[in-house]
């Protein structure tokens, strides 16, 4: 295993990472696009196909990186959908170093550099039968320490068994290609971390998650995250492509807004992501690109 405190030797590796996060981001907003084009019939067909707007990021109060937001809204399939990539050093502030030990990340206090790279997406759509879904993957470093982390999981608001099957199918494979262990320890694990504990349930029905991921074999770590972000849009496209032209009532777009809160809820009060990206100084457009456009309480 390489030693995570010769920066020089993670050079190669660290650009490798954020080169593939943007190389997804790019297939990913073109295969969303081209979604757009091809939905010519069924609802909202009759409205200009959305397109992405780019807008770079940077770090506030002079902190080092910065990424790509990429955000449609408005579209004849998607509602609002956001795929970030972004690329961030610095030095960790208190309250995150505090979070990373916590995680049993040594070396904290000693030195708090870090860096990361990574590739956020989140998709609300038009058409309640098509379901939302979430889809990150992460390099992050340290001094001391190197890992991987990141999942997929789905959010309908109208539940179809055979889309849920289909999506845990399509990331099973892309485990079990790598360790037969991986599925069943990855998918309790996003059970656990995409539950809302006030309300007592879970916000989807689940995919997978996992983080701190450091095998000590970095290619091996690193092939197993490509597959999963490889994964995505086998897993989630033919969901989209098969609901897109269902017709909905009134019921189902109000059914829709409600799940939508769940999700607000989650994403502002437990998730990792957005309390860190925050917290470190990214920019707050991108990282609150998860919300929803529209959501109800009631």
């Amino acid at each position: 295993m390489t030693d995570p405190a010769n920066d020089t030797a993670f050079d190669q590796q660290k650009t490798r990472a954020a080169d593939w996060f943007r190389t997804l981001r790019d297939r990913i907003t073109t295969a969303f696009e081209a979604l757009e084009d091809s939905h010519t019939s069924g609802p909202l067909s009759d409205r200009p196909a959305g397109r992405f707007e780019v807008t770079p990021t940077q770090r506030d109060k002079g902190r080092g990186g910065g990424g790509l937001m990429s955000v449609m809204r408005g579209g004849r399939v998607f509602e609002k959908v956001g795929v970030n990539v972004s690329t961030v050093f610095g030095t960790l502030g208190e309250r995150a170093q505090a979070a990373m030990a916590a995680r049993g990340v040594p070396g904290m206090t000693e030195d708090p550099r870090f860096w990361a790279s990574g590739i956020s997406l989140v998709a609300h759509m038009q058409n309640p039968h098509c379901p939302a879904v979430h889809m990150n993957t992460r390099m992050f470093w340290t001094p001391q320490a190197w890992w991987f982390g990141g999942g997929a999981d789905l959010n309908p608001c109208l539940e179809y068994a055979d889309d849920t099957a289909h999506f845990h199918a399509t990331l099973q494979a892309a485990c079990d290609a790598h360790d037969p262990a991986y599925y069943s320890r990855f998918k309790a694990w996003a059970d656990e971390y995409f539950f809302i504990p006030h309300r007592g349930r879970a916000r989807g029905v689940g995919g997978v998650f996992y983080d701190d991921l450091n095998t000590g074999d970095w290619e091996a770590d690193f092939a197993f995250t490509r597959s999963v972000g490889d994964a995505f849009l086998p897993a989630f496209l033919p969901l989209s492509e098969r609901r897109r032209k269902n017709d909905w009532s009134e019921a189902d777009k109000d059914c829709q807004l409600v799940h939508r809160g769940l999700y607000a809820e989650y994403n502002l009060v437990y998730d990792r992501g957005t309390k860190f990206g925050l917290e470190t100084g990214h920019d707050a457009n991108a990282v609150l690109m998860s919300l929803p456009p529209l959501a109800k309480w009631v």
